[in-house]
């Protein structure tokens, strides 16, 4: 007998201005957040949870998070928050002042227990600064908490990519001590997914031999120049957000599949199939 799968969705970089401006003067992601609320709260079976993964709003100002929560209010599941380079720490945590954070004052780290899985959410934000760093405090938090249990698969969600993806100007801004962090997997091996946003593209690779990921965006996509060819541009393409689904089953010690969802109307679903079971 089968056990349900356990779906979480990630979501990353909603880049929430303040009423009625637009990033960079072309996107309207409040707008762009309300397309993606409306796709979440549609999925079937609903996800357990969602993750957004960082750069909640654009520049840190609690007026942005004020806005961001009313654009959230209609999402239907539940919500687990980090910052990205974008945030501010203070802003965000007195926005969502409900999660159980590890540490009352410093990072936002968070662990939520979810069925038979565990969710790390690590802090990879350095206050003013665009690239990502995972602290001292930090690092020994989530080597505590891995320690903990040998067997429940744990997923490991981070802002900024511990892995370089060939757009140079993104890459000058991930994570700055990948080493530390793959010294702390390493020690634990029932994590099964590095999940990252940042770079606005979906991106699939591994890292410290975990299966490794970057979420798109439901605005806009980071433009993928991989020669340095351009200044560092953004181009408008299909929006859309990650469903991690883990899949376990009789004698089946479990693994996890990543899906792109596309944000948007589309049409379907049309059967393969006709009543007597011939291919149309």
């Amino acid at each position: 007998m089968t056990t349900a799968p356990i779906t979480i969705a990630q979501i990353s970089d909603l880049h929430i201005k303040r009423p009625g401006e637009l990033a960079y003067r072309k996107v309207d992601t409040a707008a762009a957040l309300t397309r993606c609320i409306a796709q979440l709260n549609a999925l079937q079976p609903p996800p357990a949870m969602v993750v957004a993964s960082g750069d909640l709003v654009d520049r840190g100002l609690p007026e942005e998070y004020a806005h961001l929560k009313r654009l959230l209010a209609p999402l239907a599941l539940p919500l687990a928050a980090i910052p990205g380079n974008h945030d501010a720490r203070v802003p965000l945590r007195a926005a969502f002042p409900e999660q159980p954070y590890a540490d009352p004052n410093d990072a936002l780290n968070l662990s939520v227990a979810l069925e038979r899985l565990d969710l790390l959410l690590l802090d990879s934000s350095v206050p003013g600064e665009p690239h990502g760093l995972l602290d001292a405090a930090t690092l020994t938090w989530l080597d505590q908490t891995l320690a903990r249990s040998a067997d429940r698969p744990a997923l490991v969600f981070l802002h900024h990519p511990p892995f370089a993806t060939g757009i140079a100007h993104m890459d000058r801004q991930a994570l700055r001590n990948p080493d530390d962090l793959a010294a702390v997997i390493g020690r634990h091996r029932r994590t099964r997914l590095i999940a990252a946003g940042h770079v606005h593209r979906a991106v699939l690779t591994s890292f410290a031999g975990v299966a490794a990921t970057i979420c798109p965006a439901p605005n806009h996509a980071v433009d993928l120049d991989l020669t340095e060819a351009r200044v560092p541009s953004l181009r408008i393409e299909p929006p859309g957000l990650h469903l991690h689904v883990w899949l376990e089953g009789a004698g089946d010690q479990g693994r996890l599949v990543t899906h792109f969802v596309p944000i948007g109307d589309f049409e379907g679903p049309y059967p393969f199939f006709a009543a007597d079971g011939q291919q149309l």
